[in-house]
């Protein structure tokens, strides 16, 4: 059964008095408007089916009946867009907390409660989707950071050796060659005294720029410069 056959159900059950009663009527205008829409929403009304998207429509026989359910959404502070198809006039809903407000306001309170229930589930995953792609695109990063700098540290160490490095870049660049897989967090932890992570990455820079003069060269005269200018690091 679809979702918008179940909220129909749901209504055809209740008598709109018993409806009211779940209600604080300000006015009488406000009762008779909930009670229009509720009329609107049985003979005209399709909603989709949550699992699936949000998306709430009312498919008018001309003009004057579109607006007299745009006007009645309205009313209740709800912002409902228009089209056209097939001949008719379509006043449609798409945002799922204005979905979730019209269900409470023809007193289908049942169906509101799955709805809110699978929009909430479908929050849930979708947050902790992002947050297993914001963790995995994190982790790429580092395993392809901690890659291109062991190599660039096994390089120095091949050329000129690592003894030749002052001592702060001697022993961040060891660290890295002990712990492939840590952060550069975790590295300047390592190190005596601790750095913080902008100091440990200020020193891989450095190791990267020796290493890139290493190999544009071929020599180790400019990675060596390189190494004076920064012999207290």
């Amino acid at each position: 059964m679809s979702f918008s056959r179940k909220v129909k159900e749901e209504l055809l059950k209740k008598s709109f008095t018993a409806i009211e009663k779940t209600f604080k009527i300000e006015t009488v205008e406000t009762e008779r408007d909930r009670k229009r829409l509720r009329e609107f929403f049985l003979k005209r009304a399709s909603i989709t089916d949550p699992e699936k998207d949000h998306h709430l429509e009312f498919v008018c026989r001309g003009k004057e009946e579109a607006s007299e359910v745009s006007g009645l959404l309205s009313r209740f502070s709800l912002r409902p867009r228009a089209t056209e198809r097939g001949g008719y006039c379509i006043i449609y809903l798409k945002d799922a907390s204005e979905i979730s407000d019209v269900l409470n306001i023809i007193g289908a309170h049942k169906a509101l409660m799955d709805f809110e229930n699978v929009r909430i589930r479908k929050e849930l995953s979708e947050n902790v989707n992002r947050r297993v792609n914001f963790e995995a695109a994190n982790i790429s990063r580092t395993v392809r950071a901690s890659i291109r700098q062991t190599e660039d540290i096994r390089l120095i160490e091949e050329r000129i050796g690592l003894e030749r490095l002052g001592e702060g870049l001697r022993e961040i660049a060891r660290a890295r060659l002990r712990r492939p897989d840590a952060s550069l967090e975790e590295l300047a932890e390592t190190v005596e005294p601790p750095i913080g992570k902008s100091g440990a990455n200020h020193r891989m820079r450095k190791l990267s720029r020796i290493a890139s003069d290493l190999r544009r060269e071929g020599c180790p005269s400019t990675g060596i410069r390189e190494i004076r200018k920064n012999q207290a690091l």
